[in-house]
Protein backbone atom coordinates (compact mmCIF):
# COMPACT_ATOMS: atom_id res chain seq x y z
CA UNK A 1 0.00 0.00 0.00
CA UNK A 2 1.20 3.34 -1.35
CA UNK A 3 1.46 6.37 0.64
CA UNK A 4 2.51 8.73 -1.67
CA UNK A 5 -0.57 11.32 -2.51
CA UNK A 6 -1.37 11.54 -6.09
CA UNK A 7 -4.36 14.14 -7.58
CA UNK A 8 -5.48 13.50 -10.89
CA UNK A 9 -8.19 15.28 -12.86
CA UNK A 10 -10.08 14.41 -15.45
CA UNK A 11 -13.45 16.04 -17.08
CA UNK A 12 -15.28 13.79 -19.32
CA UNK A 13 -18.96 13.76 -20.38
CA UNK A 14 -19.74 16.98 -18.06
CA UNK A 15 -18.47 15.37 -15.06
CA UNK A 16 -15.23 16.21 -13.87
CA UNK A 17 -13.31 13.45 -11.65
CA UNK A 18 -11.03 13.96 -9.18
CA UNK A 19 -8.87 10.45 -8.13
CA UNK A 20 -6.96 10.77 -5.26
CA UNK A 21 -4.26 8.25 -4.11
CA UNK A 22 -2.18 7.34 -1.28
CA UNK A 23 -2.63 9.31 2.21
CA UNK A 24 -3.32 13.17 2.97
CA UNK A 25 -1.04 13.87 5.36
CA UNK A 26 -1.52 17.60 7.21
CA UNK A 27 1.82 19.57 6.53
CA UNK A 28 3.42 17.56 4.16
CA UNK A 29 1.22 17.33 1.54
CA UNK A 30 -0.45 21.21 1.89
CA UNK A 31 1.32 23.08 -0.92
CA UNK A 32 0.36 20.02 -3.71
CA UNK A 33 -2.93 19.63 -2.03
CA UNK A 34 -3.80 23.60 -2.85
CA UNK A 35 -2.42 23.31 -6.47
CA UNK A 36 -4.65 20.40 -6.91
CA UNK A 37 -7.88 22.24 -5.95
CA UNK A 38 -7.22 25.23 -7.55
CA UNK A 39 -6.98 23.34 -10.60
CA UNK A 40 -10.13 21.85 -9.89
CA UNK A 41 -11.68 24.94 -9.58
CA UNK A 42 -10.34 26.18 -12.49
CA UNK A 43 -12.20 23.52 -14.28
CA UNK A 44 -15.76 25.80 -13.54
CA UNK A 45 -17.29 21.96 -12.77
CA UNK A 46 -20.74 21.87 -11.49
CA UNK A 47 -21.08 17.64 -11.26
CA UNK A 48 -17.62 16.57 -9.61
CA UNK A 49 -17.01 13.21 -8.94
CA UNK A 50 -13.85 12.96 -6.04
CA UNK A 51 -13.15 9.28 -6.37
CA UNK A 52 -10.86 8.39 -2.99
CA UNK A 53 -11.37 4.16 -3.10
CA UNK A 54 -7.10 4.42 -3.20
CA UNK A 55 -7.01 7.02 -0.46
CA UNK A 56 -5.70 4.93 2.44
CA UNK A 57 -5.98 8.30 5.14
CA UNK A 58 -6.59 11.51 5.77
CA UNK A 59 -6.64 14.19 7.99
CA UNK A 60 -7.75 17.80 8.41
CA UNK A 61 -5.76 18.94 4.83
CA UNK A 62 -8.28 16.52 3.32
CA UNK A 63 -11.05 17.54 5.24
CA UNK A 64 -9.85 21.34 3.87
CA UNK A 65 -10.00 20.04 0.54
CA UNK A 66 -12.86 18.14 0.04
CA UNK A 67 -14.79 21.26 1.83
CA UNK A 68 -13.18 23.64 -0.58
CA UNK A 69 -13.89 21.42 -3.68
CA UNK A 70 -17.58 21.47 -2.31
CA UNK A 71 -17.83 24.97 -1.36
CA UNK A 72 -16.84 25.75 -4.86
CA UNK A 73 -18.86 23.51 -7.07
CA UNK A 74 -22.12 24.41 -5.01
CA UNK A 75 -21.83 27.91 -5.27
CA UNK A 76 -21.73 27.52 -9.03
CA UNK A 77 -25.65 25.38 -8.32
CA UNK A 78 -23.42 21.95 -9.02
CA UNK A 79 -23.17 18.92 -7.27
CA UNK A 80 -20.42 17.00 -5.54
CA UNK A 81 -20.06 13.50 -4.30
CA UNK A 82 -17.71 11.24 -3.05
CA UNK A 83 -16.73 7.70 -3.82
CA UNK A 84 -15.89 4.63 -2.74
CA UNK A 85 -14.17 5.72 0.78
CA UNK A 86 -12.20 3.07 2.89
CA UNK A 87 -13.52 2.50 6.17
CA UNK A 88 -10.45 4.88 7.89
CA UNK A 89 -11.72 7.42 5.51
CA UNK A 90 -15.36 6.69 5.97
CA UNK A 91 -14.73 6.97 9.85
CA UNK A 92 -12.78 10.53 9.86
CA UNK A 93 -15.80 11.96 7.03
CA UNK A 94 -18.23 11.00 9.87
CA UNK A 95 -16.01 11.65 12.83
CA UNK A 96 -15.62 15.45 11.29
CA UNK A 97 -19.29 15.03 10.25
CA UNK A 98 -18.42 16.46 7.03
CA UNK A 99 -20.55 12.76 5.58
CA UNK A 100 -24.00 14.80 6.66
CA UNK A 101 -23.15 17.44 4.47
CA UNK A 102 -21.31 15.46 0.94
CA UNK A 103 -22.73 13.02 -0.19
CA UNK A 104 -20.66 10.03 0.26
CA UNK A 105 -21.77 6.46 -2.28
CA UNK A 106 -20.09 2.80 -1.97
CA UNK A 107 -18.79 2.86 -5.97
CA UNK A 108 -18.09 5.40 -9.13
CA UNK A 109 -21.16 3.65 -10.60
CA UNK A 110 -23.42 4.98 -8.26
CA UNK A 111 -21.57 8.38 -8.08
CA UNK A 112 -22.28 8.86 -11.62
CA UNK A 113 -25.86 8.11 -11.26
CA UNK A 114 -26.31 10.35 -8.70
CA UNK A 115 -24.28 13.20 -10.75
CA UNK A 116 -27.14 12.77 -13.77
CA UNK A 117 -30.00 12.67 -11.74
Amino acid sequence: MSTQLAIETDHNSGICTVRITGTLRSGADDDYVQEKGQEVKAMGCTRLLVDIRELHATGSSGIGFFVGLYTSVTRAGGRMVLAGPSKLVREVLDLTRLSTVIPIVDDVAAAKAFLVL
